[in-house]
């Protein structure tokens, strides 16, 4: 957080829910992307976007899936249709950018891989985590930023996690193609790009759009899908028979959606962008003494344009 930016507080607590956090707020006629909207906090983020009157894409790896879940909304107020996108497949991002027709309100930039155990690769030779979670999400968007531009007050909304305090990014070995592999190295990295994502687009201010980053919090998903049992009762969140424990820091999925749908839908950071929020709050500033908050290394804004120039001479080169 900048030191001559006044920290944005909500009246929503930690675990208000998605539909508490946009009361009220009627988003017909505005169009939304959801990537990975097909499961966990992204279905969640659908249905209440829609609930409130959007014309919600599904843009998933998995569009039958998708399909399938869109059916389920066909009673809420906006519609929810389904879309193919594999963010790991510079091919399918392309194809999805050139499908889209007109003016795109919001971009949800939720979908990920967490901890993947053992160094993946794309066909273009990329880390599967820096891949799904941080490039292919830069691709979509400089693919869609005319879209973005349309709109005329867009927003840019880039799931993160609190995993960023642990990873500055590594421009020397971005890829770990030199380093050890680690997989949760790897993860916190990807996670620090994201938000540098939301810092970098605050070039795009002044044609109307706005991109801010977020920590969803706890929630127990299939994004969790490469985590052995003994990593999860290491971490406390799993007893001896596999149980789940329940924490004051655990969240619903209705919980976990509410940082996304606020930073979409909500008035209240309307013009806001480049900031990072967790429990419904920009966070402060990441400290020894106080859990959370947000890593200095993600809010730099010289490593934003850096790694902003990164992506885009990697993609061009791909």
């Amino acid at each position: 957080m900048n030191s001559n930016q006044t920290r944005l507080t909500t009246p929503f607590h930690s675990h208000a829910t998605a539909a508490e956090v946009i009361e009220g707020v009627d988003l017909t006629g505005r169009r939304v992307v959801v990537t990975g909207g097909a499961s966990g906090i992204g279905t969640e983020t659908v249905r209440v976007l829609a609930a409130a009157g959007a014309e919600v894409t599904i843009a998933t790896r998995d569009p039958a899936a998708a399909a399938k879940v869109a059916a389920t909304f066909a009673d809420l107020p906006g519609t929810v249709r389904s879309a193919a996108l594999d963010l790991a497949d510079l091919s399918s991002v392309a194809a999805f950018v050139r499908d889209w027709r007109g003016p795109l309100d919001v971009l949800v930039a939720n979908a990920g891989v967490m901890a993947i155990p053992v160094r993946e690769v794309t066909a273009q030779g990329w880390e599967m985590q820096l891949a799904t979670n941080y490039l292919g999400h830069f691709a979509l968007t400089m693919g869609l930023y005319g879209s973005l531009r349309a709109a005329g007050r867009a927003r840019i909304v880039v799931v993160s996690s609190g995993a960023h305090r642990d990873a500055p990014f590594d421009f020397d070995d971005p890829q770990f193609e030199r380093r050890p592999y680690h997989p949760w190295a790897a993860y916190g990295q990807s996670k620090t790009a994201d938000v540098l994502l939301a810092v970098g687009a605050r070039r795009w201010a002044a044609d109307g759009i706005t991109a801010n980053a977020l920590n969803p919090g706890w929630i127990i998903t299939n994004l969790q899908r490469y985590m052995d049992e003994a990593t999860m009762r290491e971490m406390g969140a799993i007893d001896e028979n596999g149980e789940i424990i329940p924490q004051p820091y655990l969240k619903t999925l209705a919980q976990g959606a509410a940082a996304s749908v606020l930073l979409a839908a909500s008035p209240l950071v309307e013009g806001v962008t480049g900031r990072y929020f967790e429990d419904n709050q920009e966070a402060p500033p990441a400290t020894p003494e106080v859990p959370g908050g947000v890593a200095a290394h993600a809010l730099d804004q010289d490593a934003a344009d850096r790694l902003w120039d990164y992506a885009s001479s990697v993609l061009a080169m791909a």
